[in-house]
């Protein structure tokens, strides 16, 4: 099949994009390559890209919307996998435009390309931090999300609500994943087990906050692209699903996630046991927009498709740590 991957040069993007050439798929790669984090290391993944003849490569920002518009006339997509965005929580207290232009302007061209094209199936990233400070465990996709604590999360809610009513419309099958902290080689360097890894083996202190007094539900990169693909062929409405919700507009939100949060203490455990090095902790206060806690209730992605995520954080910061020695030279 022909897909549309965006993000293609991003930490999920650029795996997810393996995966699909690997299985035969033509994939037509965008991104923006913005300076967020390393560009760098954005281009190094390309690169791991370059030589798959099924892969191409195209310089684009989803907000440009003349570029997107003849992006969608140019290529026959039958598929979109929508992981372009302005990611991080605590850099939207810093530039909240750029999540505005990335993560509403940009996903509406999205949404409107897949219409003007007739796109059979629609599936968009969104976040666990959807859940804002819901004390209900685990979080379930069935639970309320209307009290988000920052502006990444709000946008993210956003890009739930305008799927939905653009399958409500237009008829699109469209599936938002809700993703829960994501990690493994190839990482992206503003997230906590690069920063603390990073840290670690250069003797210098980590950053704890709220005294350690957090969990995150840990989902390692394998796990989060198995669940793309599975879900990317399954696109709704479900024939075993009640009639009164298959008449309804074909929009569907699972969780991907481990399913089974983790200490934050424990988890600099995992990368103090793969690196060999104990830590310096730095003790710090809860940060705004951060939550105590994320637990995942994946049993909708299980019953939809037959998987749910196994790798285990020891084995999972062993292979991080291990890829990131490799590529920095440490």
């Amino acid at each position: 099949m022909k897909f549309l991957l965006t993000g293609a040069a991003g930490f999920i993007g650029f795996h997810t994009a393996l995966r699909l050439c690997r299985a035969g798929h033509h994939v037509v790669g965008i991104d923006n390559l913005n300076d967020y984090y390393s560009v760098e290391l954005k281009q190094a993944r390309l690169q791991q890209l370059a030589g798959l003849a099924n892969f191409e490569f195209l310089r684009r920002d989803i907000a440009d919307r003349e570029a997107m518009q003849a992006l969608f006339r140019e290529h026959a997509f039958e598929r979109v996998i929508h992981l372009a965005a302005q990611a991080g929580v605590r850099y939207s207290l810093e530039n909240p435009h750029a999540y505005a232009d990335a993560n509403l302007v940009g996903f509406v061209n999205v949404l409107e390309g897949c219409r003007q094209a007739a796109v059979e199936h629609l599936v968009y990233a969104s976040s666990s931090s959807v859940y804002g400070m819901n004390s209900k465990v685990p979080f379930a996709v069935g639970d309320a999300v209307d009290q988000p604590i920052s502006l990444y999360a709000a946008s993210k809610r956003a890009n739930e609500l305008m799927a939905h009513s653009y399958s409500h419309l237009y008829g699109i099958a469209s599936t938002g994943l809700r993703f829960f902290t994501v990690y493994g080689p190839w990482g992206r360097p503003d997230m906590a087990p690069f920063k603390f890894t990073k840290a670690i083996l250069a003797g210098q202190p980590i950053d704890i906050y709220n005294g350690g007094d957090m969990s995150r539900d840990f989902t390692y990169i394998d796990d989060i692209v198995e669940g793309i693909l599975r879900i990317q062929d399954c696109p709704p409405p479900y024939a075993d699903e009640p009639a009164s919700v298959r008449q309804g507009a074909p929009a569907r939100l699972f969780n991907i996630g481990l399913g089974s949060p983790v200490r934050l203490l424990d988890f600099v455990g995992c990368i103090e046991a793969a690196t060999g090095i104990e830590a310096i902790k730095r003790m710090q206060p809860m940060q705004p927009g951060d939550v105590p806690q994320t637990w995942a209730d994946v049993s909708g992605l299980a019953q939809r498709t037959g998987f749910r995520p196994l790798t285990s954080l020891p084995q999972g910061v062993a292979r991080f740590v291990e890829w990131y020695r490799g590529f920095y030279g440490v």
